[in-house]
């Protein structure tokens, strides 16, 4: 990584693209490898909230959020240290930085290994579904890797939450993901909506989507769809996000299921409705930008 070579490194939520995010020439092969656009800024993972510290500004709520919920499933938006590593490209040249540690111990190794901080986009093709697996990484983008890190399927199965956390604004989530907005709120009070302006990672309106299309909280399948169902109530044979109506295994399960109907050549999905409490928020953002108007 030295030298600028591509990983596909396993995370709690998804396997990561890494790479050196101090170094520009690898944080563009990122983009050509996921044909990625560079507007599209990128999240820095570090080992822990003292290697953060040196590339972010953290006010008392991002301290608070850190030492709560790190390392862990949320990425924090912050202002950038003029003398932080990261490079402006990570940034897609913002005054901001997106910043996590992941809580999975074969990042935590490699992080501590490299020394320096990762960025770790998705591994997979921009736009399409997350990987889960080390075989899906491999599926959308082994020749473009020189290694990648298999540690089985992701645990959590959904990006991360992405909070950002300017000076004299109210915190505001710009991504749902493996962090419940209920769990921040109780912290720092409540989450402002986002913005329109691209400041994270998976805030374009079309992202995280099959090949197939997506009719979402559908009660029953119409003649010639698939159906990724969720709950005890779903009928028998099709494929069940959580028979048990558990949003966390939903949600560890969102990405590979969507994965298989599509391997099986389905061009329609019908998906049950999903509550949107709890991690259900996230689950429900990534099937709207999945079922979005895509461009050619």
């Amino acid at each position: 990584m030295a030298a600028g070579a591509l990983v596909g490194m396993p995370t709690e939520t998804v396997y990561g693209l890494a790479a050196d995010a101090t170094n520009p020439a690898a944080v563009a092969r990122i983009s050509a490898a996921k044909g990625r656009p560079a507007f599209n800024p990128l999240i820095a993972h570090v080992p822990n909230i003292t290697a953060a510290r040196r590339e972010a500004i953290f006010d008392p709520r991002a301290e608070k959020l850190a030492e709560h919920f790190w390392p862990g499933p949320l990425t924090l938006v912050l202002p950038v240290r003029a003398d932080g590593s990261v490079c402006e490209l990570a940034r897609a040249g913002l005054t901001s930085i997106a910043l996590r540690a992941p809580a999975h111990a074969v990042a935590q190794d490699l992080l501590r290994a490299f020394g320096k901080p990762l960025a770790a986009p998705s591994a997979n093709i921009s736009g399409r579904l997350s990987p889960t697996s080390a075989e899906n990484v491999a599926a959308d983008l082994g020749d473009a890797l020189s290694l990648i890190l298999d540690a089985g399927p992701c645990s959590v199965g959904v990006e991360s939450t992405i909070v950002a956390l300017a000076p004299d604004q109210p915190p505001r989530l710009l991504r749902p993901g493996g962090v419940a907005r209920e769990d921040i709120e109780a912290l720092i009070g409540p989450l402002a909506t986002a913005g329109g302006a691209i400041e994270a990672p998976g805030m374009l309106s079309s992202h995280y989507a099959p090949r197939a299309r997506l009719r979402l909280n559908a009660e029953a399948p119409r003649n010639g769809e698939a159906f990724l169902a969720f709950g005890p109530e779903a009928p028998h044979g099709v494929l069940n996000l959580s028979v048990k109506g558990d949003l966390l295994e939903a949600a560890a399960n969102l990405y590979a299921f969507l994965r298989q109907i599509d391997s099986e050549g389905a061009d329609m999905i019908a998906v049950s409705p999903i509550p949107h409490t709890g991690l259900g928020e996230a689950i429900n953002d990534r099937l709207t930008r999945a079922a979005a108007p895509r461009s050619v």
